[in-house]
């Protein structure tokens, strides 16, 4: 009997245009996320990869904070991961939300 397989594929392309694959993604024990980073483990995500759940378990993330990277990179791209802009995309959205 086949079972109901997850077809994953073997690399996406990552935020700068490069391939990414479990190999190339920030280590397990990453505990420094820089805005590439970041925008790798969303990429991965996105394309397959990886689930959420395993990113979570991976990287000791919780799924809010995950959640807060997809909706950054959605809202602003790259520049919306920077922890220094958060107040600024944060109000700039809050403005818009009013129009």
């Amino acid at each position: 009997m086949i079972e109901n397989q997850k077809i994953r594929p073997a690399k996406v392309i990552g935020p700068l245009g490069e391939p990414l694959t479990l190999d190339t993604l920030p280590p397990p024990s990453t505990t420094r996320w820089v805005v590439r980073r970041k925008a790798e483990v969303v990429a991965a995500v996105n394309g397959g990869l990886l689930t959420v759940d395993e990113v979570c378990d991976r990287y000791g993330l919780t799924v809010e904070e995950f959640a807060g990277w997809q909706r950054a990179i959605d809202r602003s791209g790259m520049p919306g991961l920077r922890v220094t802009r958060i107040q600024h995309y944060r109000s700039l959205y809050e403005r818009q939300r009013k129009y």
